[in-house]
């Protein structure tokens, strides 16, 4: 067998329909896209419609829901931390926090905290605070002779997550129990 003598099997490469070829071509005039109206025209996709049915998209019930109060934490590992220390990044002598983690680079924004998780091994002796941390990440760090400080996140403004007590409020039969 030669190059030249290499083609396709028989009908697996069909030709396209060419549109727009006479009345004889079967394909002529509206070029099978019946008469007038926006379908008839180029670039139109109607999606969701079908005839007055209720779409389908209208009949499968709606799933999921999205928490608009979810706290989104930065993730810090016990292996990046332990990189930068090496890289001279991070000072593992002075308390690392937030501030010094971005300063570091390990994110540009705290968003809502920091959280320590422990993927990764730490060797360094380091004092951090963080908002949260995996209790293996805790661990970890206290193998290695540091500790880990849990400390508020961002605040959240005044109403929102605060109980009456945390405001200075008491309700009335808290008060006539005293009086009494």
């Amino acid at each position: 067998m030669k190059l030249n003598e290499l083609s396709d099997n028989p009908g697996a490469r069909r030709p396209r329909k060419r549109l727009g070829r006479g009345a004889g071509s079967g394909l002529g005039k509206t070029s099978g896209r019946g008469h007038k109206g926006q379908k008839a025209r180029r670039g139109v996709a109607i999606k969701g419609y079908e005839g007055g049915q209720m779409p389908l998209h209208r009949r499968l019930p709606k799933r999921g829901f999205t928490n608009i109060f979810r706290k989104t934490y930065a993730e810090v590992n016990l292996g990046r931390l332990q990189q930068a220390i090496d890289a001279g990044r991070l000072d593992a002598a002075k308390p690392v926090d937030a501030e010094a983690l971005k300063a570091a680079g390990f994110f540009k924004s705290a968003r809502d905290g920091v959280s320590l998780l422990a993927k990764g091994e730490l060797t360094a002796k380091i004092n951090i605070s963080v908002t949260r941390a995996s209790k293996a990440a805790v661990a970890a760090v206290e193998k290695a002779g540091g500790s880990v400080t849990i400390v508020a996140g961002r605040k959240a403004p005044e109403g929102e997550g605060a109980s009456k007590e945390a405001k200075g409020e008491s309700s009335g039969a808290e008060d006539a129990g005293a009086e009494a």
